[in-house]
C-alpha cells in the first residue's frame, strides 16, 4: 500500500510539472487582441475558437491526471488503518517512557515550600517628582 502511495504522489509531482511548462510553452489568447481590435482580423476578439492544438489538449490530459491523482490520494489518505483507530494522532504511536519508581534513599518532602512572592517597586508618579528650581532673576541695574 505504501509503494502505491509513493506511486501516486510521483505521478503527481510529474502532472503538476507538466501542467507548468505546457502552459508557459503556449501562445497566450490575450497576446493577440490588440490586433483584433484594428487590424480587420476575423473572428472573434480573442480569436477564433476552432480546434485545439496539441499543447492544450496534452494540457488537458495532464489536468485530468493531477485531478485523478489528487482523488486518489485523498482516498489513500483519509483509509489509512491508523487514521481509523481511536485517537489515532501523531503523538499517540509515542511509546511512552517508563516510570521511574522511587528508590529507598530518595528523600520525598512531606510539604512543599512556597516562594514568598516577590514584591514589585511601584512606578513613580508624576507627583513624587519634585519641580525643577526656577531660574534666579537676573539683578537690577
Amino acid at each position: 500500500m505504501n509503494v502505491l502511495f509513493n506511486l501516486i504522489v510521483i505521478v503527481q509531482v510529474i502532472s503538476a510539472l507538466a501542467i507548468i511548462g505546457l502552459v508557459l510553452v503556449q501562445h497566450g489568447k490575450g497576446a493577440d487582441m490588440g490586433a483584433a481590435f484594428g487590424s480587420g482580423a476575423s473572428g472573434s476578439l480573442f480569436g477564433a475558437s476552432g480546434s485545439s492544438n496539441f499543447l492544450s489538449k496534452s494540457t488537458a490530459v495532464a489536468a485530468a491526471v493531477f485531478f485523478a491523482s489528487t482523488l486518489a490520494l485523498a482516498y489513500f489518505g483519509s483509509n489509512r488503518p491508523h487514521a481509523a483507530a481511536v485517537g489515532g494522532g501523531v503523538m499517540d504511536r509515542v511509546p511512552a517512557a517508563p516510570a521511574k519508581a522511587p528508590s529507598a534513599g530518595d528523600a520525598v518532602p512531606a510539604t512543599v515550600p512556597q516562594a514568598a512572592p516577590a514584591a514589585v517597586p511601584a512606578a513613580p508618579s508624576t507627583q513624587d517628582v519634585p519641580a525643577a528650581p526656577a531660574a534666579p532673576a537676573a539683578p537690577a541695574k
